[in-house]
């Protein structure tokens, strides 16, 4: 069974659950994959409990107030792995992309395996895209500061990002909105981001937060999702990639 850590936020787990389902769709209800989706809405925001960085993007936190945010989540996360784990699953995956910031930890202290999701997009990628070519990241903050895209991307590519305005008023505000349920506002929030993204002439962009497919692929059909030839949706990545463990 495949464990799934959802809440961060609801949609974007339910987003991850549909595209499991649609892309193994079977003929009748036994060929469907099996899985659980633990809805842990209540995890600290993880944006937020990311704290101060000095040097490079995956330097530690560095004061005490930092570090308890960072444990607090963390002991959400591993707790959650820990239900996913006592229900029999074979191994989980996180449809958030920032939480991902927390991979190391959590997989030192859960001994299940733990599909990391940034890992999975980069070696698509590699399958895409040649060696140096530009690639747009659109994501939280938090997932900017904490490096968990450029751990991989950094040593083959040059990842490109909206400026800080940009940031603020395009990514952040659609990411809120998608979380609020308003897809529709969302989708024409984030379409400057995206703009100066194609603009820099990246090659692909990843939409480096799982709400962001949510309010880019707004009202369109799964068959657009799958043939998008600029975007990167993490989530569809992921779903992929959990089916490939599912059947060894």
């Amino acid at each position: 069974m495949i464990g799934i850590l959802g809440g961060m936020g609801t949609q974007a787990g339910l987003d991850f659950c549909n595209k499991l389902a649609i892309l193994n769709r079977g003929k009748i209800d036994q060929e469907y994959p099996l899985f659980l989706l633990y809805n842990k809405a209540n995890i600290p925001g993880r944006p937020e409990s990311i704290g101060v960085h000095t040097g490079n993007l995956s330097n530690k936190l560095i004061n005490k107030k930092s570090k308890k945010k960072y444990s607090l989540v963390l002991k959400s996360l591993l707790k959650g792995c820990q239900l996913l784990k006592k229900s029999k699953s074979k191994f989980i995956v996180i449809p958030c992309n920032t939480a991902h910031y927390w991979y190391d930890d959590l997989k030192k202290k859960i001994k299940l395996p733990i599909i990391n999701m940034p890992k999975e997009v980069f070696n698509h990628t590699l399958k895409e895209c040649k060696k140096n070519s530009s690639i747009g990241l659109l994501a939280t903050e938090g997932t900017l500061r904490t490096g968990v895209y450029n751990k991989f991307f950094d040593k083959k590519y040059n990842l490109i990002y909206p400026n800080s305005l940009l940031q603020k008023k395009s990514v952040n505000k659609a990411i809120k909105l998608v979380k609020m349920g308003k897809v529709k506002d969302a989708n024409k929030i984030i379409k400057p981001a995206i703009d100066s993204l194609v603009k820099k002439k990246c090659k692909k962009i990843i939409l480096g937060c799982t709400e962001l497919p949510i309010a880019i692929f707004a009202f369109k059909s799964f068959k657009k999702i799958k043939t998008s030839k600029i975007f990167l949706d993490p989530n569809l990545i992921l779903a992929h990639a959990a089916m490939k463990k599912y059947k060894k």
